[in-house]
């Protein structure tokens, strides 16, 4: 019996090493083939952008191939569960975009474990959600709108790229620390949403900073504030929504890189490291904030607590609201 027990551990130990090596050798060896950055949205999103803008830069310093794959479909479902289900080499990327905690807060049903199923390699880049109003609506602050529909319970819209989007939960998160009710009106994207609010069919929007921009310079809207933490440099004299009387509250959009669960520490410490020397690039950095993205970078652990914590954030506001992906 003490012989078998033996002879057990000497093949279980013989098995490690074995899978040791291999990873060592795999990690050595990376990049060997072309390595592609799965886009789960359609071309000319945000993360599709930064993706094409940091392709070059990982291209040059990898000595590899790098593609950009738009796989889009199932709200960005369908791309993200192909890296999940893809081999752990580091090959396979996917670049997710803040809706990517989102969705397993509105959605029970997805075919991977968003925290379980993918590693975290970096956040790329961030950018705050801007909070907009018509520019007749009769209010130059967020603490004078929160006010207007105090007065008018139910009687205020506000516009949304669609139901169980980021800015749904955003301004119903907003809306429950207030104490104030508006009427919810989705449309297909940002861009009819940014156009709802420009013709007053709603008073109020979560929207990106480059939908809106144009159209704050414009007059036909106007921002009342930031969601970023800290004001943002773009908009100096905009409070944040912090600032107006919601400590801690952030609302922004970021996008990120993630590897398949299981790729080796090697691979991802060194897409990790590629990535934020990138972000130092003065010329990169220029391209990105020419889109309204401030660079992020940090290690995998910086960006794997902000995908825990909006999860859990995210999953509170959508069962309280009663929020479910349609």
């Amino acid at each position: 019996m003490i012989k078998t027990f033996l002879s057990l551990r000497t093949g279980l130990t013989a098995a490690l090493m074995l899978a040791l090596g291999v990873t060592a050798a795999n990690a050595q060896t990376f990049p060997n083939r072309v390595v592609r950055i799965i886009v789960p949205f359609p071309a000319g999103g945000l993360n599709d952008t930064v993706a094409r803008l940091l392709q070059p830069h990982l291209e040059k310093a990898l000595g590899q191939t790098v593609i950009v794959d738009n796989r889009a479909g199932a709200s960005g479902i369908l791309g993200t569960d192909a890296v999940a289900k893809s081999p752990p080499d580091g090959h396979t990327l996917v670049m997710v975009a803040s809706s990517h905690t989102v969705t397993p807060a509105t959605n029970s049903k997805l075919p991977y474990n968003t925290e379980n199923d993918l590693a975290s390699v970096v956040m790329v880049g961030k950018s705050p959600l801007l909070f907009v109003v018509n520019a007749k609506v009769k209010a130059k602050t967020l603490a004078e709108f929160i006010a207007l529909a105090k007065a008018s319970p139910g009687k205020l819209n506000y516009a949304t790229p669609g139901a169980a989007s980021q800015s749904h939960l955003v301004t119903e998160l907003l809306s429950a620390r207030a104490g104030i009710k508006m009427q919810h009106i989705p449309y297909r994207g940002g861009a009819p949403a940014m156009t709802a609010v420009i013709a007053g069919d709603t008073e109020f929007a979560v929207i990106s900073t480059l939908l809106s921009l144009p159209h704050i310079q414009a007059g036909t809207v106007r921002a009342i504030a930031v969601g970023s933490l800290t004001r943002d440099p773009q908009f100096p004299d905009l409070p944040t929504v912090a600032e107006s009387g919601s400590p801690g509250f952030e609302a922004i959009q970021w996008v990120g890189l993630l590897a398949a669960a299981g790729t080796p520490r090697p691979i991802v410490d060194r897409l990790n490291a590629e990535v934020n020397r990138a972000l130092r690039d003065p010329d990169l950095v220029a391209k990105l904030a020419q889109q309204g993205i401030n660079p992020a970078g940090g290690t995998p652990e910086d960006f794997q607590k902000v995908i825990s914590s909006e999860i859990r954030q995210w999953t509170e506001v959508a069962r309280a609201a009663n929020i479910k992906a349609e």
